[in-house]
C-alpha cells in the first residue's frame, strides 16, 4: 500500500496540470484517445515478448506526433482526427490480441489497472514523468497560457506552437502511458480531467485553479483508495467515482447558494 500512496500523491500533482490544459484546449478526449492508443503498445510489447510499458511509450511518441499532423490537416475539425485514432488504435490493439493467446489476461491488467499492486520501478516512473511536468510548468507556464488560449497570437509573439503543440501531446502521452497499469486504460482520463474540471468550478485564476486540483486530487485519491480497501471495490472505479460525486455535490452547493 506504501507504493499505491506514493503513486497517488504523483499522480495528484500532475493531474491537475495536464488537465487544465487538456480543457483549455478543448481536448480533453485527446487523453482517451491516447489511452486507446496506448493498447496498441501492450498488445505488440506482449506479443514481441518485450516491456509492455517501454513499447507503450514508444507507440504514444509516434501517435502523437502523427495527431498534430493530423489536426494540422483537419484545422476546423479536429475531432476527425480524434476519431480516427481511436478507432484505429482500438482496432489495430484488437488484432494484435488475435495473433497471441496469452495477452487478454495482461491487457485486462492495462484496462482496468491495479493501483495497490504496482511496483516500486513504476513509482520511480512516475516519479520522473511529475518532475519533468512540474519543470515544464514553472519555466513555461506564460508560453503555454498564451498557446492555449489563442494560437494566433502565439503565433505572432513569435512562440513555436506546433513544436510547442506536439511536445504537449507527446508529454500527455507518455503521462498516460506510465499511468496505465495504476489506474487503468478505461479511467485515466477521467482522473486526469475530473480535479482540473472540479477546481474550475472552485478558482477564477490559472494558478488558483492548478492548486486547488491538486487538492481535490489528493481528495479523490487518497479518499478512492483507502474506501476501495475498506469496500472491497476496483481502486479505479472508486477514485473517478468519488471525483463524480465531489462534482456533483459542487454543482449542487452552487445552485443552492444562488437559490438563497
Amino acid at each position: 500500500m506504501r507504493h499505491a500512496f506514493q503513486a497517488s500523491f504523483l499522480i495528484s500533482l500532475i493531474a491537475p496540470i495536464l488537465g487544465l490544459f487538456l480543457i483549455l484546449r478543448s481536448q480533453t478526449l485527446l487523453a482517451d484517445t491516447l489511452s486507446h492508443i496506448s493498447l496498441v503498445g501492450v498488445a505488440l510489447g506482449l506479443l514481441l515478448g518485450v516491456s509492455p510499458t517501454w513499447m507503450n511509450l514508444l507507440v504514444v511518441v509516434v501517435a502523437s506526433v502523427l495527431l498534430e499532423y493530423l489536426r494540422s490537416v483537419y484545422k476546423s475539425y479536429s475531432e476527425i482526427s480524434i476519431a480516427m485514432m481511436m478507432s484505429g488504435g482500438m482496432a489495430l490493439a484488437l488484432v494484435l490480441m488475435s495473433f497471441n493467446d496469452n495477452s487478454t489476461m495482461s491487457l485486462n491488467n492495462f484496462l482496468f489497472g491495479s493501483i495497490v499492486t504496482i511496483t516500486k520501478e513504476q513509482v520511480l516512473f512516475l516519479f520522473a514523468i511529475t518532475l519533468v511536468i512540474i519543470l515544464l510548468y514553472l519555466f513555461f507556464k506564460r508560453p503555454m497560457y498564451v498557446l492555449m488560449f489563442d494560437e494566433e497570437t502565439a503565433f505572432t509573439a513569435g512562440l513555436p506552437i506546433k513544436g510547442m503543440s506536439l511536445a504537449f501531446n507527446i508529454i500527455t502521452g507518455m503521462t498516460i502511458a506510465i499511468m496505465m497499469p495504476i489506474v487503468g486504460a478505461l479511467l485515466v482520463a477521467a482522473i486526469l480531467i475530473l480535479p482540473a474540471a472540479i477546481s474550475m468550478r472552485l478558482s477564477k485564476s490559472f494558478n488558483g485553479v492548478i492548486l486547488i486540483g491538486i487538492l481535490v486530487a489528493m481528495l479523490g485519491m487518497f479518499g478512492g483508495l483507502i474506501t476501495s480497501y475498506y469496500v472491497d471495490t476496483p481502486p479505479g472505479a472508486t477514485i473517478t467515482l468519488l471525483y463524480l460525486a465531489l462534482f456533483f455535490i459542487m454543482m449542487l452547493g452552487e445552485k443552492l447558494l444562488k437559490n438563497k
